[in-house]
């Protein structure tokens, strides 16, 4: 991914930083980990209307932020803008900027300038802007989800918690395991640059898919009858595996529609209310190939419907927990 270095913008091949002479793609932390709290003194209050998310519809991470937007009833308090298809020298490119439309378009790396002039680091989505103070807030997609869970439901009255206290051990060791095997190992099968470093990657890949197909064949969610967090962190990288992870990142061993429990599981969220709505296939399908393909050319498969009827109601479950319920 393309960085900034001192506030100039470099241009380099994807990922190129993160891989290291052994072949092997080691991400970078994101740098910016400020915090909206429920405290109306605090620096980064909860606020209606105060604070944007720049995401890409392609992007695992950023559709973390985009499904939490709205199954906590967010679209009317945070708004949201959508890079543009593709990744063009400039990175990340928007339609409008923080003042609204822009000619020619508004490179995101613009936006890290802004709050930082000499901002060292990648440029990437999801990205937390407050408004009021033109300052990033965060660009850590699994503590923006956690921020969505709770900081604005004052504002919402939407109770719905994603990750309650009863179950945050649950979370975590499926946190633990997914991320690396699966959110992050699909990259570093995909970026790896010598054998080692894909054969490593690939195994451990379909070994998360394994685990998880297991468990999911004999419980509704990761955390038993609850659907949590650790769900919705699954659930955008598997709904890119079959239409991206599968051919341009050559995770090609078997497809999640290869896994019963999976697939049903997969569908079962994918028509959670709105969830369906901050799903393009194509628009990933197209991002992941333009990515990887020399010539972007995007290949013609698979056909996926995931409107279709599910089984999992065959298992018990008690949908998501309520905060003080």
């Amino acid at each position: 991914m393309a960085q900034l270095v001192d506030g100039k913008w470099m241009d380099t091949l994807p990922a190129a930083e993160e891989i290291g002479a052994d072949g092997r793609f080691r991400r970078i932390d994101s740098p910016l980990r400020e915090w909206i709290s429920v405290d109306p003194a605090a620096e980064f209050p909860a606020e209606a209307g105060r604070y944007h998310l720049w995401v890409a519809a392609v992007c695992p991470w950023a559709a973390r932020t985009t499904a939490f937007r709205v199954l906590k009833g967010l679209e009317q308090v945070i708004t949201v803008s959508f890079a543009r298809p593709g990744f063009p020298k400039e990175g990340w490119v928007f339609d409008e900027g923080p003042d609204g439309p822009v000619e020619g378009g508004y490179p995101l790396h613009r936006l890290y300038t802004e709050h930082d002039p000499s901002f060292t680091g990648k440029v990437t989505v999801p990205t937390l802007w407050d408004k009021k103070q033109r300052r990033i807030v965060n660009n850590e997609s699994s503590e923006i989800i956690r921020m969505l869970n709770s900081a604005f439901d004052e504002i919402t009255r939407n109770r719905l918690d994603f990750y309650p206290e009863a179950l945050r051990d649950q979370i975590e060791q499926w946190n633990a395991l997914i991320y690396p095997g699966l959110n992050n190992g699909v990259y570093r099968t995909g970026f790896a640059s010598t054998q080692a470093a894909y054969d490593e990657g690939v195994r451990e890949v379909f070994a998360t898919l394994d685990a998880m197909e297991d468990h999911l064949s004999r419980h509704r969610y990761l955390a038993g009858e609850y659907l949590t967090e650790a769900d919705w962190r699954a659930f955008t990288s598997l709904v890119r595996f079959d239409v991206g992870y599968h051919g341009a990142f050559k995770c090609n061993l078997r497809r999640i529609e290869d896994y019963p429990a999976l697939r049903g599981y997969l569908r079962e969220l994918y028509q959670w209310p709105g969830i369906a709505g901050t799903v393009d296939l194509e628009l990933i399908k197209f991002g992941y190939w333009f990515l990887t393909e020399r010539n972007h050319i995007v290949a013609i498969g698979p056909e996926l419907d995931l409107a279709t009827p599910h089984d999992r109601d065959r298992l018990p479950g008690k949908g998501v927990w309520q905060a003080g319920g």
